[in-house]
């Protein structure tokens, strides 16, 4: 259970910093609502995980998926740059994060 609450608090992340980014451009205030919420939730699934899972492994894959989220989410609404060896990256971070999950 702890690991779909990471998951869920990793999801939660890359939708609070895509709130984010369309709140600074859209400047309305349901989307800072939306963001405050969606961070909210991502901490609190954190916690969630925490309780079973060690704290190290636990937040590199929270960052993991946060990070990895937030690179594709930019390239696939916001128009920042498709470049293939970003794509590289971002698979050995998700990588590493598998790898930190299978050998704890």
């Amino acid at each position: 259970m702890a690991c779909l609450f990471l998951i869920g608090a990793g999801l939660s992340e890359m939708l609070g910093v895509t709130l984010m980014n369309w709140a600074l451009h859209r400047k309305t205030w349901w989307l800072w609502v939306l963001m405050i919420l969606a961070f909210t939730l991502s901490f609190g699934g954190l916690e969630l995980a925490l309780k079973t899972l060690p704290m190290g492994t636990a937040y590199a894959i929270w960052t993991g998926i946060g990070a990895a989220g937030g690179v594709l989410t930019g390239m696939l609404f916001f128009g920042e740059s498709k470049d293939w060896s970003k794509l590289v990256w971002v698979a050995v971070i998700l990588s590493a994060t598998l790898g930190l999950k299978l050998i704890s």
